[in-house]
């Protein structure tokens, strides 16, 4: 499935350039480096020459082996978490495996000091989800008030084997996609005191990001290369 994932992924990007693959955790399930380097190459090894980079965000299953260090260098990952800024994009990927206060101290330092016309952040546990899991609570009780306060504007998250989105609160929208390649987790309804949740699917596939100075464009794709879903968010 991962094959069938990098090869959907390289037919859209055919099509529609991009600069960026972000991934949203659980990168490896094999807990075995070479097994990791093998299969990302297999399914990925065609972004160098399609001029892609990826960045990557960990997952529970990145991180049980040497704290998922050997994924830094086919990930183009600086560390467990990071910020990469482009012209109007400021992105802050966070390991929700550790939502301690040094990581907290970071987010708030690095959220408060960007004047990005777009913020955006990924980790793999979500704020809000309503299939094989629901709110991570560490996430919830500490950086959702950030983002919040800093003027997030895009929340991605992983680990839900499902596609979700979520209608914005106070201003910052929240997105799950872990349709990536595992097995599908069934969606159910969402608790009390959730963001309304606008469009949900078990499905695998991926997103496809636009940012432009006016606005930021979001699609869900399936494998076989049709929008299941789509939302632009405005300033």
């Amino acid at each position: 499935m991962e094959r069938a994932t990098g090869a959907a992924i390289h037919a859209w990007e055919s099509d529609h350039p991009a600069g960026v693959l972000l991934t949203l955790g659980d990168n490896d399930y094999t807990e075995s480096p070479p097994a990791f380097r093998h299969n990302w190459h297999d399914a990925f090894g065609w972004l160098e020459a399609a001029g892609v980079r990826p960045r990557g965000t960990f997952g529970n299953h990145d991180v049980r082996v040497d704290a998922g260090r050997y994924e830094f260098k086919a990930l183009r990952m600086p560390s467990s978490h990071y910020q990469v800024s482009r012209t109007g994009l400021d992105l802050f990927v966070l390991n929700s495996n550790s939502v301690g206060d040094r990581q907290t101290r970071w987010l708030k330092r690095h959220l408060a000091a960007s004047r990005a016309r777009w913020k955006i952040v990924s980790f793999h546990h979500p704020a809000y989800s309503c299939g094989g899991y629901l709110s991570d609570p560490a996430v919830a009780s500490r950086w959702v008030p950030l983002l919040e306060r800093y003027g997030v504007d895009l929340v991605l998250s992983g680990h839900d084997h499902n596609y979700q989105r979520f209608a914005a609160r106070r201003g910052v929208t929240y997105v799950v996609h872990g349709g990536g390649g595992q097995e599908l987790y069934a969606l159910r309804s969402c608790p009390d005191g959730y963001p309304k949740r606008t469009f949900a699917r078990r499905g695998h596939g991926f997103l496809d990001l636009v940012v432009r100075r006016g606005s930021l464009r979001l699609k869900a794709v399936n494998l076989r290369g049709h929008v299941i879903d789509r939302d632009t968010i405005n300033p």
